[in-house]
């Protein structure tokens, strides 16, 4: 289980973020804890001592203990995408997690109701108090809402819904600017050569970033050569205009900076670091500085139609964000 969420983590998004538009639209139950609770970036954290006018306050979303029949179930947006696995985290939930849950799906364009048509994605499931219950999702279909169900009632710390966020392209002109890099539209960090301090996929978040650990920071390099990351565009295109911010990062921000690109029509992506050494220079090196926005256009070399971007960063340091606006490319 713990093989998974780590390939997890490291390879797909948390479809469940609110930066990304997630939210909890309605449970049965909220008695001990709301459900906006399990949906919180932060990891569940326990409160010696600490209570509520209902009891134990609880780092997540838990009901009361049912009398009757029936189980508690709780409905969630999640940013639309294809889910590839799920962790019902019960961190500090000890002798009131849930005992079993399921999950089903549906892809709407209004909030779900009672004539809603739901895909178990996970059968009902048995899960342990204070671990990770992981489990792989077999169906590649694309979702924006999830039905949580427990059995029969209980608590959870946390849901993860880790995936690929499906961007719908059918409406976009090809002639509009827009960041092809970022994660809402379906880019995606693949690989980085040190991720010490925080990880690639902040790159591509929605926003600035938010402080220090809001962003991509690789350990301090003693030996020479440097450090990079490979991301991939939501869709094919042209870049026009890079921006990098280094915000929050003030005395480990990169002295320098660069980004290459390729287009890949073939090939596999396990392999991509090793193919990535031949790519062609979009950004030649760029001096950076420390908590601020760096804008490149007249810098921008045309290279043509691209799928993917490396960006370099000499000798090491942090970054906090990397937008790639341009065109899109539907040849």
């Amino acid at each position: 289980m713990r093989e998974l969420l780590n390939t997890l983590q490291h390879q797909w998004i948390d479809l469940a973020q609110p930066r990304l538009g997630a939210k909890g639209i309605h449970a049965s139950d909220e008695f001990f804890a709301p459900l906006e609770r399990m949906l919180n970036p932060e990891p569940a954290v326990f409160i010696p001592g600490r209570y509520d006018d209902n009891g134990k306050w609880m780092d997540g979303w838990e009901t009361r203990r049912k009398r009757g029949e029936g189980y508690d179930h709780a409905i969630v947006r999640i940013c639309p995408g294809v889910i590839h696995g799920i962790d019902l985290d019960t961190s500090h939930f000890t002798g009131n997690y849930a005992p079993s849950a399921s999950v089903d799906a549906c892809h709407s364009a209004t909030e779900p109701d009672a004539d809603t048509v739901w895909t178990p994605i996970l059968e009902s499931s048995t899960l342990q108090g204070n671990s990770h219950n992981v489990f792989a999702i077999e169906n590649r279909a694309c979702w924006n809402y999830l039905r949580l169900n427990i059995y029969p009632d209980g608590g959870v710390a946390r849901l993860r819904v880790y995936g690929e966020v499906h961007r719908d392209w059918s409406g976009h002109e090809t002639g509009m600017e827009i960041d092809l890099l970022a994660m809402e539209n379906g880019g995606r960090a693949l690989c980085a050569n040190d991720m010490h301090f925080g990880h690639m996929s902040n790159l591509i978040a929605p926003g600035r970033g938010i402080n220090m650990g809001d962003g991509w920071e690789t350990r301090r390099r003693r030996e020479p050569g440097h450090d990079w990351a490979i991301l991939r565009l939501g869709h094919v295109g042209e870049i026009r205009r890079i921006v990098i911010d280094t915000a929050h990062f003030k005395g480990n921000f990169p002295h320098e900076c660069s980004v290459s690109g390729a287009f890949m029509s073939g090939g596999d992506e396990a392999s991509i670091a090793t193919q990535s050494l031949f790519w062609r220079t979009l950004l030649p090196p760029q001096p950076m500085h420390a908590d601020s926005i760096h804008e490149y256009l007249d810098e921008i070399q045309a290279i043509g139609p691209l799928t993917h971007l490396r960006l370099n960063i000499f000798p090491d340091g942090g970054v906090s964000r990397l937008r790639a606006f341009g065109h899109l490319h539907r040849g």
